[in-house]
Order: structure tokens, then sequence, then C-alpha cells
């Protein structure tokens, strides 16, 4: 993990996960990392991007973790 890393804790159908989020170092137009690197129970669940005021992943993953994850980034974003 990188300094700019944090960790992320929720549960998701019954399960509990815990994990990091690690922001990429390129930035788009307004200073805001591109994508981020995340990693859930010990497993990578893929790279996060916020584009047109929705979230994607470059993985197959459940569309409402992948929504859940994206909150949990833009309130940790809010904070600093």
């Amino acid at each position: 993990m990188n300094d700019a890393s944090f960790n992320i804790a929720f549960e998701y159908d019954g399960i509990q996960y815990n994990g990091w989020v690690s922001p990429a170092e390129i930035q788009n137009k307004s200073g805001k990392p591109c994508s981020f690197h995340v990693v859930l129970n010990d497993t990578m669940f893929g790279n996060l991007a916020y584009h047109d005021d929705q979230w994607s992943v470059d993985e197959q993953r459940p569309a409402a973790m992948v929504e859940i994850i994206g909150r949990i980034i833009q309130s940790n974003q809010s904070k600093s």
C-alpha cells in the first residue's frame, strides 16, 4: 500500500469484506486519482474508475458491490 491508501470494511450479501484501496498516481483534470486498486479479503477485487457519474471496474463484479466501494472511496476523498 502507498501512503494515500486506506482501509475499507463493509458487509455485502451476508459476507463481511475487509481490505484496502490504493489510489493511482495518475490524476484527472480535477486533481483526483483516475482509478483505485481495490483488494478485499486478501484478493484483488479490481481497479475502480469514475466516469460520467458512475463507477466501473476492470473485472466482472456485482454492480451493487462496485457502487458500495465507490461510495466509500468518495466519502474518503471528501475527508481529505
